[in-house]
């Protein structure tokens, strides 16, 4: 998937002085030094105030959220591996495919981010730390939305429509577990590809949601 640059590309000061060849000759040098230093001041100004211009430290929302769901999405990918192997329904089977290529891409995409930011894969802040109340929804260990153990066995010893059935129950239990965590980093995050990933995250989840509840319904008739 395309991902948007880490970085914002520095002011092109050549190019905006380019464009008016007049001026310069107008107001000689003394014109062009005081250009530069206000353009000094407002990208020096810029990196102090928006933090989409700094690389995020290790306790940043960024950076909680990128090695947080990169686990809510490696058990993702494990639910839906098992379920692409099982079920009954090709539709069901398409999106247990669906899931686990698109959040194995994110997966390497957070994964990237991480060793572009020089930070560890795993921080010294608690699970769901980085959000807002985030870590009062941690449970058993678990993030939002996750599986027990338990139900993850279930689901491998499921047979029939029952693997289908269950895992629509626990993916979507799951997706909206991830939702909110979308919707916590779109809330703390000024950076564009962290914006641009949640929220392709947020669309997609939310489309297969829709999908998987029609699945149900016509399971059940």
């Amino acid at each position: 998937m395309t991902t948007v640059a880490n970085d914002a590309p520095p002011p092109d000061t050549d190019g905006a002085v380019a464009v008016a060849p007049s001026g310069r000759r107008r107001f000689g040098t003394a014109w062009l030094a005081a250009a530069i230093v206000v353009g000094l001041l407002l990208g020096l100004l810029a990196g102090l105030l928006v933090p989409s211009l700094r690389t995020p430290g290790d306790d940043a929302p960024e950076a909680g959220f990128a090695r947080d769901m990169s686990l809510h999405h490696a058990q993702a990918v494990e639910m839906a591996m098992i379920t692409y192997a099982k079920a009954v329904d090709p539709r069901t089977r398409t999106i247990a495919y669906d899931i686990v290529m698109a959040q194995q891409n994110q997966i390497g995409t957070m994964q990237r981010w991480l060793q572009e930011w020089r930070l560890s894969p795993t921080g010294s802040q608690p699970r769901m730390a980085w959000m807002t109340g985030g870590a009062e929804l941690v449970q058993n260990g678990l993030m939002p939305g996750m599986a027990t153990t338990e139900e993850i066995d279930a689901l491998r010893a499921a047979t029939g429509e029952n693997v289908d059935k269950m895992f629509i129950t626990l993916m979507t239990k799951h997706h909206l577990g991830g939702l909110h965590m979308v919707d916590g980093i779109l809330a703390e995050t000024h950076r564009p590809e962290v914006t641009a990933l949640a929220t392709a995250m947020k669309t997609g989840q939310q489309n297969e949601i829709t999908a998987m509840h029609q699945i149900e319904v016509d399971l059940d008739k």
